[in-house]
């Protein structure tokens, strides 16, 4: 079905950036992190090990409501809508695909470059003042857990200029060969269960190929009665493949590897998003909430990244002290939750303080040759390495230590981003004119990438 078969907004229209957007993205982030304050609950034994116990992933109530909570299909839908934009944006300006990726890596590597570096540091100088090394494992593996989703993010916004020339030309037809993959994976992984890892691919393009569709107005121009249908209807097909035991019904358990429920999720949430759009640009427009987003919605992979091994760490620290510590899942436990969110969100602060500017966009660097293609392919490759293998086999301090040396590597790789040289003088105005336009602000501007 070409493209023309579905009313779309304009594409400067399309390329406008919206605020409901930053809205919903910060939100969700918010949950993520209220969402892990109450899963990490370690014990202290005597005999110096660690033990720790997903308190939510044992309260039958979470099941059902978990299908509300798992915002990662739609953090994926929100990475397709400002993919798209940022990409017509660098395109229109003469940039090229390995431009995007290499502005994308530099983008999402270098924080993640210097949380491994902290960690593998950190968690060496525990070592060696006697922290045993079973709490040393323990504190690695569940602080990098955040990673899972660098990686799987990253793929997807590598191929955004790629999925964008498919969406543009039959963007149904590449959505619907995207749902003909994710089903013919899951159909078979029993038989070939590492197959199934190929759907951190195929899930989560199709569902950043819904915020594609969401950003070219395809949701925008259907009925309300429309998007309920595509809620209802979703949600009764998830209730299906999981109630036959097709699939868990735990969407946590679906989420490594990713399978149809994501899909169907990611739906949903796009149907209610665009319903519950008017309403949410309203609030986005309230200057208090544009405050807050201007400060912390630029930053956001910043807290991602940190907010787990902080709240590790802090909770490891805690054990060690003689402050009361309720058992997992009492009362007391949940009520202490409030104050354990609160001081992630301060020890956050300082954190974003150092390390946030390394989300900004890179910025242009005068007379600088940019990376050749064979360096950002390259670049990609050493990243998503160590990733894969924490992936199949787990995070160990090796590896952390591995991947920070990988990821800096790529960093030194993808090196300093190029903008055209300028001629030296008036006289070669035409010259100037013929000049291909940078992709890049020029140095001294801050700019986020998704801007």
């Amino acid at each position: 079905m070409e493209r023309d078969t579905f009313p779309a907004v304009s594409r400067p229209t399309a390329a406008q950036r919206d605020p409901a957007i930053d809205l919903v993205r910060f939100t969700c982030l918010l949950v993520v992190v209220a969402a892990h304050c109450m899963m990490v609950s370690p014990v202290l034994h005597k005999d110096g090990t660690v033990t720790t116990e997903n308190v939510l992933m044992e309260q039958g109530w979470f099941t059902p409501v978990a299908w509300v909570l798992m915002i990662v299909p739609l953090f994926f839908v929100l990475g397709g809508v400002t993919g798209l934009q940022s990409w017509r944006r660098l395109k229109a300006r003469g940039g090229t695909g390995f431009d995007f990726a290499q502005l994308r890596l530099l983008r999402l590597v270098r924080p993640a470059m210097a949380l491994l570096a902290f960690m593998w540091g950190g968690l060496w100088v525990a070592l060696l003042l006697g922290v045993h090394p079973q709490v040393i494992q323990l504190m690695t593996a569940g602080a990098a857990m955040p990673l899972w989703f660098l990686a799987a993010y990253l793929t997807a916004q590598l191929s955004v200029p790629v999925m964008a020339r498919m969406h543009e030309r039959a963007p149904l037809w590449t959505f619907s060969a995207l749902v003909a993959l994710i089903i013919t994976v899951d159909s078979l992984r029993g038989a070939f269960p590492v197959l199934a890892f190929t759907n951190m691919i195929f899930v989560w393009c199709a569902v950043q190929q819904l915020g594609f569709l969401l950003a070219d107005g395809f949701f925008e121009h259907r009925s309300r009665t429309w998007l309920v249908g595509v809620i209802v209807s979703s949600n009764l097909l998830l209730g299906l493949v999981t109630g036959v035991a097709v699939y868990p019904g735990n969407m946590v358990v679906n989420i490594n590897p990713p399978n149809l429920c994501l899909l169907l999720l990611g739906l949903s949430q796009t149907a209610t998003l665009q319903l519950l759009h008017p309403g949410i640009r309203w609030l986005a427009g309230l200057r208090w909430i544009q405050s807050v987003i201007a400060i912390a919605g630029h930053r956001s992979m910043t807290v991602y990244l940190w907010h787990l091994p902080l709240l590790v760490g802090m909770t490891g620290l805690l054990l060690l002290t003689d402050l009361p510590k309720p058992m997992a899942g009492t009362a007391e436990w949940w009520w202490a939750r409030i104050p354990v969110f609160i001081a992630v969100v301060a020890l956050l602060v300082p954190v974003v303080l150092i390390f946030a500017r390394l989300e900004n966009r890179p910025t242009a660097a005068s007379h600088a040759r940019g990376p050749s293609r064979a360096a950002v392919v390259t670049a990609a490759v050493v990243v998503l390495i160590p990733v894969a293998d924490a992936a199949f086999n787990g995070l160990t301090l090796a590896l952390l230590g591995g991947g920070a040396a990988c990821f800096a590597l790529s960093v030194l790789l993808l090196g300093r981003v190029p903008t055209p040289v300028l001629p030296p003088s008036d006289e070669k105005s035409a010259e100037r004119r013929e000049a291909p336009p940078s992709t890049l602000p020029e140095p001294g501007l801050r700019a986020n990438l998704e801007t």
